[in-house]
């Protein structure tokens, strides 16, 4: 379905990002992969699927290192026609003792490198009349939770952008949507469930299914072959005039 069209995918190479980009790839993109770590072994899985990739290794919080991304992803296949903004870090403490390098790197690359990529990429797709740009926001852009304040803000400010990307386009191919996952089980959260696990002496099964007794009713995390799913439905024909919407995952969490 998506033979000719090229995705970047930001934070891609694990967890969320890189079960998108997968998924992208199955359906015949090709994939420009971006993120901290092993960058040859995604890069490995994604040709396994007879894509093309390649790899840019911009440091998200820098409008020039995204800037320099972006001219290469179009310098290697043409233009960015999907973009997912997916890129992101957590840090958890209560308002007063939050430290402010904290809250601005947050702020940075959960919330202003979204911006950044979709200034960049809206021109090519608004000149070919279709473009897909979807950003990863998470049920903490619906609601809150204690001690996660920049997260919460910077993914309720995802959301915004959504919006108003998707309005500013609303009169061309280009939609704009946003993907709000409850818990999913990417080295981000195994961080907090084994930080759960130590400060209560449980096992660690034992620690995960307290974390998803206290958020969701499904007692499942969604996965990110799940995720990359929706991703493709709003790549599709049906997704055409799906726009500006916030679409959870969540096992129930905002349904309560």
């Amino acid at each position: 379905m998506l033979a000719n069209k090229t995705a970047l995918v930001t934070g891609s190479t694990s967890g969320i990002g890189l079960g998108i980009a997968k998924a992208l790839a199955r359906q015949g993109a090709n994939i420009v992969l971006n993120g901290f770590g092993d960058a040859e072994g995604p890069q490995a899985e994604i040709a396994a699927l007879g894509a093309q990739v390649a790899y840019h290794g911009a440091d998200m919080s820098k409008p020039g290192e995204i800037a320099e991304m972006m001219r290469f992803a179009a310098e290697r296949f043409g233009q960015v026609d999907i973009l997912v903004n997916n890129a992101g870090i957590q840090h958890v403490a209560r308002i007063e003792d939050f430290p402010v390098e904290k809250w601005d790197a947050i702020m940075a690359i959960n919330l202003s490198s979204a911006f950044h990529a979709t200034r960049l990429a809206v021109p090519a797709m608004r000149k070919a009349n279709w473009g897909r740009i979807i950003n990863v926001a998470s049920v903490h852009g619906l609601v809150g939770s204690a001690e996660k304040s920049a997260y919460v803000a910077a993914k309720h400010g995802v959301i915004g952008l959504t919006k108003v990307t998707a309005l500013e386009n609303a009169d061309s191919g280009v939609t704009c949507n946003a993907i709000c996952p409850g818990w999913v089980l990417t080295p981000l959260v195994q961080q907090q469930v084994d930080a759960k696990a130590a400060a209560l002496g449980l096992s660690n099964e034992e620690a995960k299914k307290l974390l998803l007794g206290e958020k969701e009713p499904s007692m499942q995390f969604t996965t990110p072959e799940e995720l990359g799913e929706l991703a493709i439905f709003f790549c599709s024909p049906a997704g055409q005039n799906v726009r500006g919407v916030a679409w959870n995952m969540d096992g129930g969490w905002v349904a309560q």
